[in-house]
């Protein structure tokens, strides 16, 4: 199995990048990874490391896209960007299962749609991370951020692919919900109104109605679906809360004697805690839709993050993710049609 790597994405681009993947290598065996960019910056910058030579690949891209460029002209400008490379190098090689990058958001969103492609029947990719939960559980979140406006048609297949995905995760059978303003099926705009008759009469998934933002990390679903717009906005503002919280909490356990004490008796917990919500150690948001795995990591991802991310696209690949979605939309539409 081969994984394509962005070396040259993120604002910590090649060395970060570089340095994750050697970790990656090192720490699991089972894959090859392919390093896309300006080859002899990327190899000047392996000598620094101890790694088996045979695993880790280059493949040479002379020009980069940046955060500030537009997407789609970007995409079409630099065909020789590593993003771009390592899209035909996904779309061509069979063994090639899976992408990872720091790079522009959008950039990567477009060239998995316009590169490589979209699964047959999906209207529309999402961009999915896993959040924590307060019951050390994990909850599948889908979209936050791909798509700014849904349809009902495209809320219905992210609540699909949230569902095959939490399964090959290991969950049974996945409690799905939709995000809305309040839990009764009355409460809701126009869309969450059009997009509920859809969830409740498909019976392979566990549709338990609708929920609101105070429980996405409550531990009561496993798949919590909603627009790429709201997705962002709740993603990002669960974000600053945790930071915030730590920083207040730091800032009490360091402002006297007393509760430095406390926070010597409590260390362990507090780290673990620390690690529990540290984004940095949970990987990437995985692109559901896209034809092979591509997930997007965090754009100041330092090592240890782009080594979660390798390894996350390893898990998800072995757990063929992607062709599980294709068996389930196919399913999908073949029952719409029959009606």
């Amino acid at each position: 199995m081969n994984i394509v790597i962005d070396a040259f994405g993120g604002d910590n681009s090649p060395g970060e990048i570089i340095a994750g993947t050697v970790n990656a290598v090192n720490a699991e065996k089972g894959f090859t990874a392919v390093l896309v960019g300006k080859q002899d910056v990327i190899e000047e910058e392996l000598k620094k490391y101890d790694y088996d030579k045979e695993r880790i690949e280059i493949l040479n891209a002379s020009e980069v896209i940046t955060c500030e460029e537009e997407p789609t002209v970007a995409i079409r400008k630099k065909p020789d960007s590593s993003l771009c490379v390592a899209f035909a190098k996904l779309r061509s090689d069979d063994q090639a299962k899976a992408f990872v990058s720091a790079g522009s958001t959008g950039a990567v969103l477009v060239g998995a749609t316009l590169k490589l492609g979209r699964i047959n029947g999906v209207n529309r990719p999402a961009l999915c991370p896993i959040l924590p939960t307060m019951d050390d559980g994990e909850v599948v979140f889908l979209d936050c951020g791909a798509n700014a406006d849904c349809k009902s048609i495209n809320l219905y297949q992210f609540a699909i692919m949230g569902s095959v995905f939490a399964k090959a995760m290991g969950k049974e059978n996945p409690r799905v919900a939709l995000l809305s303003n309040g839990t009764e099926d009355a409460k809701g705009n126009a869309l969450v109104h059009e997009t509920l008759p859809l969830l409740y009469a498909n019976k392979d998934i566990n549709f338990l109605g609708n929920t609101e933002a105070r429980d996405i990390l409550s531990g009561k679903f496993d798949v919590i679906v909603t627009d790429g717009f709201s997705g962002n906005v709740a993603l990002k503002s669960l974000e600053c809360a945790v930071v915030s919280i730590m920083s207040t909490l730091k800032g009490t356990l360091t402002s006297s004697f007393k509760n430095k004490l406390g926070a010597l008796l409590l260390k362990k917990d507090l780290y673990k805690m620390k690690n529990k919500l540290d984004y940095n150690k949970r990987g990437g948001a995985l692109f559901l839709g896209a034809n092979k795995i591509v997930i997007k990591a965090h754009g100041s991802s330092k090592a240890v993050t782009i080594e979660s991310t390798i390894l996350q696209a390893y898990r998800y690949a072995q757990a063929e993710i992607t062709e599980k979605i294709r068996e389930e939309i196919s399913k999908t539409l073949a029952n719409t049609e029959q009606v």
